[in-house]
């Protein structure tokens, strides 16, 4: 994989240009997307964002959401605009295999593939050109710093900005998170410049759910939360009938690893979900525990050293076994407890 920088030049030049991110794009993946849409719209390439799957509503106040195209509901679409790209770009994933049922389709497509990524071990041999940087705070950072390190601060508008803010203002917790650097603040000083509004865009992320969310929320914090003191550990596992019942949505999960964090001396939380079709995993860790390698070593994932995911086939009985023996396995590095 070649700098980043190799394309530069060749930006004023109009393309057929595909965007895309992992399934089922959180803010940062939305985010750094439609940012990235926007910037190189303004030079005439004919952009098309398309997300593997769907994504949650409360993304959809973003400009240009209604632009992209779910892989999943208009497959022979994407698939011919693929085909016919001469750039793709992939955003906020490095392995081709978390495009679900897209992978196929761009590890064959003869468009040259660009990365711009911040997650650990990337599938390099499959990208021509990108960056791949562990220490940025989101792919929204590093879009922004893509678009400043080629020399065109003057097309980042408005709808570049709330966009761009949005990812890094979600992936960061709201600018409390350890990466949350020096350069995220001059960032974001820098788009209030440019007019960026913050106040409306926490609004739209935070203040657009349902009823039902909250009381799932409260049903889950209640019913389905396990603490593991002597593991300095919290675990919250949710079987598919809660969803059923309380009629979540994509989305509406979203952020749940993290309220056990706030318990204090834990270390470590994890969240498993019953999807029916497999089961979904998140990690997240204070301190010096590595979540990615966690992730990777027991549930198939990775992601970051705090933040992790994974996923498993097996029953969610059995993953909750699995993960209760994985916590045994790692006493040393997560307990104070003397056994």
């Amino acid at each position: 994989m070649k700098s980043i920088n190799n394309i530069f030049a060749e930006l004023g030049t109009p393309q057929k240009v595909i965007i895309t991110t992992h399934q089922k794009p959180d803010g940062d993946a939305m985010g750094s997307t439609l940012g990235l849409y926007h910037f190189l719209s303004q030079f005439n390439h004919e952009v098309t964002v398309i997300s593997p799957t769907n994504w949650a509503s409360f993304l959809n106040w973003m400009p240009g959401t209604n632009n992209v195209i779910d892989y999943e509901k208009d497959t022979l679409k994407s698939n011919k605009l693929i085909e016919e790209a001469a750039w793709i770009f992939c955003l906020d994933f490095n392995t081709m295999s978390r495009t679900k049922k897209m992978e196929e389709t761009l590890l064959n497509a003869s468009a040259t593939k660009i990365l711009i990524d911040h997650h650990q071990q990337p599938q390099t041999e499959v990208f021509h050109f990108g960056i791949s940087d562990t220490g940025k705070s989101s792919t929204c950072e590093m879009v922004y710093d893509f678009i400043i390190s080629s020399g065109h601060h003057n097309k980042i508008n408005l709808s570049v900005a709330e966009c761009l803010y949005a990812g890094v203002m979600t992936d960061t917790g709201s600018f409390r998170f350890p990466s949350t650097t020096a350069s995220v603040h001059l960032m974001i000083a820098d788009l209030m410049k440019l007019g960026l509004k913050h106040t409306p865009v926490h609004q739209a992320l935070f203040d657009n759910f349902s009823e039902n969310r909250l009381r799932f929320i409260g049903n889950v914090l209640q019913n389905r939360m396990e603490v593991f003191f002597e593991y300095n550990t919290a675990l919250i596992s949710i079987p598919q009938s809660d969803l059923i019942k309380y009629e979540i949505k994509t989305g509406d999960t979203e952020g749940l690893v993290n309220y056990p964090l706030g318990i204090e001396g834990i270390k470590l939380a994890a969240i498993i979900i019953d999807r029916g079709e497999e089961r979904k995993c998140s990690f997240r860790s204070k301190g010096e525990f590595d979540v990615n390698t966690f992730a990777r070593k027991y549930f198939e994932g990775g992601g970051h050293y705090n933040a992790a995911g994974g996923q498993s086939k097996e029953p969610l009985e059995s993953v909750v076994q699995h993960f209760k023996k994985a916590l045994i396995e790692n006493k040393n590095d997560l307990s104070t407890y003397k056994f």
